[in-house]
């Protein structure tokens, strides 16, 4: 098996330091599901300011909504509120989020590959395409594993299921890289990045499951 080849053995450290927040929240009597909705909120304004080419903002934009994202669950386990419901509804969110990104840049008219090779700006939408495929299918993956295959362990809420670990560009990584690319501004560079690394990750994903399924 591979694991341990992304951050998301770091979530439990993150919200560790985000624990603070997430009392704060519970004594404010926010529930999981409306944070969820802080989260999906922050990541519409991160896909307008990224259409407006605000991209510092818009990264600043989608650190909030990964951190709402974060703390939905230690919420929901200090106050004892995990539902099915929740935790579909936290999927949904998450790929809005991780889609509208996305879809931000690419209608924003920045130029990618065009600025390099003399192409069609039809093209740069398409690397933004790629982007958005590739980071939705690189997770889509796990919810049509769990379908098929009957995952039905939760710990804190959460499917534990092996593919936690595997595949080396998820969803954090894919955030981090959007983050770094809007602060820098090299927004286009991020854009490249996720569009080769999600699919090539789901792929990984893939082989993986192609060799201990079959």
């Amino acid at each position: 098996m591979i694991s341990g080849m992304n951050i998301t053995a770091l979530r439990p450290r993150f919200i560790g330091y985000l624990e603070p927040v997430a009392d704060l929240f519970v004594r404010l009597k926010i529930t999981p599901n409306q944070i969820s909705l802080l989260s999906l909120a922050a990541g519409i304004l991160c896909a307008y300011l990224f259409f407006q080419r605000e991209f510092l903002l818009g990264a600043l934009a989608l650190f909030l909504s990964a951190v709402f994202d974060l703390i939905d669950g230690s919420v929901a386990r200090k106050t004892g509120a995990h539902t099915n419901f929740g935790a579909v509804f936290d999927w949904i969110v998450d790929k809005y989020v991780d889609a509208l990104a996305l879809l931000g840049i690419g209608l924003s008219g920045i130029t990618i590959i065009s600025q390099f090779v003399a192409v069609s700006p039809v093209a740069d939408f398409g690397v933004v395409t790629l982007a958005i495929i590739g980071s939705l299918m690189n997770t889509f993956i796990k919810p049509v594993v769990y379908a098929e295959i009957g995952y039905k362990e939760k710990v804190e809420g959460k499917i534990d299921d092996p593919l936690e670990g595997v595949g080396f560009f998820g969803r954090p990584e894919t955030f981090l890289v959007l983050i770094i690319g809007g602060i820098t501004g090299f927004i286009w560079a991020a854009v490249i990045i996720i569009a080769v690394c999600t699919n090539l990750s789901a792929l990984q994903r893939i082989t993986y499951l192609y060799k201990t399924l079959s």
